[in-house]
């Protein structure tokens, strides 16, 4: 093997930038502070700098198409599917280097991590990652040529781009039967749970009980739709993830069959996936045994990839983007692009359309048809899961699968642990909703005809996806037949032509007079949000229309029915004959037309159709247009249940032979045990089956009237932005960093932001705020968890993502009461759910679910602020013992400092 080179590095300045003051350090050494503005002058596009995470910065600087040599760039170079929080403290941490510990140190580390990358990859000496560098250095990229300086003497591999070549096949495997019905028994449960622990484990009394109970989940069932259900509430620190996968492995074992359990955040999937190394310690048997699945908009599609590697080879300047991809498909462990092992700052560097726009987003798989799909990573972890004992899933894919009988595997887990239990309600709400809109349209339309005139789509229309498979005239006919039908579908453009009252077609004229609908109907002054109004009654001319787009929808969804039904009739009549590759394409097309059409269809013609009658009991409907900073992104008809748990309850639990809903929040804290446990189950949908459900409660053990304190501000103005931003300042001096403010409104999020971001950085406190850095949330909270110091702002909706142990986050600030928003939807519920106590409900689970981020293990303390006075049958929110004290803000800001130790 031939030394390795001498490294050659960038000699350009070193750029590092805070929320108003940066540092230039030029290439000779001299190191120049200042205001945002004055940094931005001083840099020229002809000498650019070292920086990490150009978008970002570009955003604080104002400079648009900041370019650079951007470390996050060779890091995903050098290793790919490897984390790295996206900031010059990330990169140190991640290459161990010292860690920063001003803006100088920090631009100074990026040469520092520079040197250590290129010196990584030329160790390596990989003739492979040579090919990928070749047509990346070619089409332009910054790190180009002195990354194929670094691998100079080596000879590139023969693949290039084409990674996908080096992907191994997925196994073939002969289907299992049915699995045993073998019960697992509470002692069975406790020994497992055990084992998991260790013989150092600290005893959880707690802990080994829960695991008892859930194994009632896992008990033969005794009638035909009437599963074993578990209602477990376990509070922070119980350990339910260990106990329920005990009980859910004996099942497993014992039966040879497979547990799904399923999340709400991809955080707690990620969570559950790192404790199931307790279970398998060896990676290869946990591969096999344990998968995370999720829907295959999820995942990378190889036919995409090497679509955009085509257009590389014609448009140099795209090489870029697929050889940072291309390098994560050689690296990741399953393709999964939504978490796991890839980077979320990556689609901020390269464009979504480059990255997350490489799945199969549209429904547009040719399944067996494609070159890729023995090595596809969406049919690999269909396969995988099949064969696996534990599934780690999430609430909405579970839900699909349940009411399309299957989905992509035809399969129905039969033992489900819905972990965030507390959110099935809502992914219920969200899974089984309707929207006949102008972008739902469009997808339709786009999904039927695949890109029309000059649009640069990928997108792959119907016809070339299935045609090979019609095996008559008649076929052919009814597929030209749908085709046309599409036409009526709103096409591109079709935002200004309702915004011009210049529609095309019947439904873009129903959604032109639905719009009118709505803006005539507003009671209020237009702020540029979201407009909603009632569906009934429907204004006159609004009626015929709806009747004419029903027509057209009945007529796209005839020949859809009539293709659906010739396609299965071969598997029957042809079934001897059918080569297996063959079978398997036609069995997706039948799934996918009915997901993609039928079932849609079936019901934007069922809403149009409620338009002529009285309104519905078990709909809410209503009609709405969608806003994104005062700019109209959607228009159309919505339709929910008025109870999403009932749709759940019938095509998912009562399905089911055992289920298991666990959360440290399942239940309200009213004073009424009794009625709270009602309400939770109710919220699941157990009054609409006939099974029962066995309750469990273990409160947690931690001493939160010793390690919290909860504080509500009485002397704050609400409405007064001023006294709210002077509030979050002093807490978050106070507490010297480690918060979380939470906001009810974006604007007031920004509003707080601008006025609190210079004294936090003049107290070295780094801020960062959803709606502001040009950052992904996911971003944003990796760098919150990894930096001791700083602050977040975000909406009220973050929380859920945000699963912080230690002092990182150790002050919580609620700028106001999280009250519902009194839409449309929720007014209708409100009525059937009780009145004003629903809200109080939701009000109360919210504050509990919030409080319950500040303490995470046993040694975290942290102090809860809300900014307005709360009455006091919210105090139940929090847990028995700790005081709820009303104070002023000059209390409460002495209270957060001594209790953080900075008093």
């Amino acid at each position: 093997m031939k030394p390795a080179p001498a490294l050659m590095l960038p000699n350009a300045p070193l750029l590092a930038v805070g929320l108003r003051r940066a540092v230039l350090v030029s290439a000779d050494g001299e190191i120049e502070e200042g205001s945002l503005p004055q940094i931005a002058l001083r840099l020229s596009p002809d000498d650019p700098p070292y920086l990490c995470h150009a978008p970002a910065l570009s955003k604080r600087l104002e400079i648009p198409g900041l370019w650079g040599y951007d470390l996050l760039e060779l890091f995903a170079l050098v290793r790919p599917a490897t984390f790295c929080v996206p900031t010059p403290r990330g990169l140190a941490q991640a290459l161990d280097l010292p860690l920063p510990k001003d803006l100088t140190d920090a631009a100074m580390i990026l040469r520092d991590a520079a040197a250590l990358l290129l010196a990584e990859l030329s160790e390596a000496r990989d003739a492979e990652t040579l090919a990928i560098l070749q047509p990346m250095a070619a089409g332009g990229w910054s790190w180009g040529r002195f990354a194929e300086q670094a691998l100079a003497g080596v000879t590139a591999g023969r693949r290039g781009l084409a990674v996908w070549r080096a992907l191994p096949e997925i196994p073939d495997h002969p289907a299992d039967g049915p699995p045993g019905q073998q019960p697992v028994h509470a002692q069975e449960a406790r020994w497992q749970l055990a084992s998991l622990l260790g013989d150092h484990a600290e005893s959880r009394p707690s802990q080994a009980d829960y695991a008892s109970a859930t194994a009632l989940a896992f008990q033969p069932r005794q009638q035909e739709d009437q599963p074993h259900i578990v209602l477990a509430e376990a509070g922070t620190g119980v350990g339910k993830t260990l106990g329920y996968l005990a009980s859910a492995s004996v099942w497993a074992r014992k039966n040879g069959g497979t547990v799904w359990v399923s999340t709400y955040t991809r955080n707690l999937q990620h969570q559950i996936d790192q404790e199931l190394d307790r279970l398998y310690p060896d990676p290869v048997d946990k591969a096999l045994k344990a998968v995370v699945r999720k829907g295959r908009e999820n995942y990378l599609c190889l036919l995409n990839l090497e679509e955009n590697t085509q257009i590389a080879s014609t448009r140099p300047s795209e090489a870029v983007g697929v050889g940072l991809m291309a390098r994560w498909v050689l690296a990741t462990r399953d393709g999964d692009l939504s978490g796991g092992d890839f980077p979320g700052w990556l689609p901020e560097l390269l464009g979504r359309a480059r990255t997350l726009g490489l799945a199969d987003r549209r429904g547009e798989c040719i399944f067996a048809a494609c070159p890729h799909f023995n090595r596809c990573f969406v049919e690999r972890s269909i396969r995988r899961a099949k064969r696996a004992e534990i599934v780690i899933a999430n609430h909405a894919l579970v839900m699909v699968q349940s009411a399309l009988g299957g989905g992509d595997d035809g399969s129905v887990p039969s033992r489900l642990v819905f972990d965030e239990g507390h959110h099935l309600f809502d992914a219920a709400d969200s899974a089984f909703s309707a929207h006949l809109s102008g972008l739902e349209g469009q997808e339709m339309r786009r999904w039927l005809l695949g890109a029309e005139g000059s649009s640069r789509s990928r997108a792959r229309g119907l016809r070339r996806r299935i045609e090979e498979l019609l095996s008559d005239e008649g076929m052919l006919n009814t597929l030209g037949l749908l085709i046309r039908a599409a036409h009526s579908l709103p096409g591109d453009g079709w935002q200004n032509r309702l915004i011009d009252d210049a529609p095309s077609g019947s439904i873009e004229a129903f959604l032109s007079a639905l719009r009118r609908q709505v803006l005539a109907r507003q009671t209020e002054t237009d702020r540029g949000y979201s407009l909603e109004a009632d569906a009934y009654p429907a204004n006159d001319d609004l009626l015929p229309l709806a009747d004419d787009a029903r027509s057209a929808l009945i007529a796209l969804r005839e020949p859809g029915l009539t293709l659906k039904k010739r396609l299965a009739d071969r598997l029957v009549d042809e079934a001897e004959d059918m080569e297996t590759e063959v079978r398997l394409r036609i069995e997706a097309a039948v799934r996918t037309l009915d997901r993609r059409l039928i079932l849609p269809l079936a019901g934007w013609i069922a809403m149009l159709e409620a338009l002529r009658a009285e309104p519905s009991e078990e709909f809410v409907d209503w009609f709405g247009i969608d806003r994104q900073d005062g700019q109209e992104t959607d228009i159309g008809m919505h339709r929910h249940w008025r109870d999403p748990s009932k749709p759940f309850a019938r095509t998912v639990a009562e399905g089911a032979h055992g289920i298991i809903v666990t959360s440290a929040t399942l239940t309200d804290s009213t004073g009424d045990p009794e009625a709270d446990w009602r309400a939770a189950e109710r919220r699941i949908g157990l009054p609409w089956i006939t099974a029962t459900a066995t309750r469990a409660q273990l409160p947690s053990p931690y001493d939160y009237a010793a390690q919290t304190r909860v504080l509500v501000v009485t002397d704050v103005r609400r409405d007064d932005l001023d006294q709210v931003a002077a509030a979050y300042r002093a807490l978050f001096l106070a507490a010297g960093g480690g918060a979380l403010g939470l906001f009810t409104a974006i604007s007031r999020l920004r509003a707080v932001h601008a006025r609190i971001a210079g004294p936090l950085e003049d107290a070295d406190i780094p801020l960062l705020a959803q709606h502001v850095d040009g950052m992904e949330t996911a971003s944003l909270i990796d760098i919150f968890r990894a930096e001791e110091n700083a602050c977040l702002l975000g909406t009220d909706a973050v929380r859920d993502g945000v699963d912080v142990p230690g002092r990182s986050l150790r002050l919580i600030v609620f700028d106001r009461i999280p009250w519902p928003r009194p839409d449309i939807l929720h007014k209708a519920r409100r009525e059937a759910f009780g009145g004003w106590n629903w809200d109080r409900r939701l009000v109360r689970l919210k504050l509990k679910q919030a409080f319950g981020r500040l303490v995470r293990r046993a040694d975290d303390t942290g102090v809860f602020v809300l900014l307005e006075p709360m009455p006091s049958d919210f105090r139940s929110a929090f847990p028995p013992g700790v005081e709820v004290k009303r104070v002023g803000l000059a209390e409460a800001v002495r209270e957060v400092g001594g209790f953080l130790g900075r008093g």
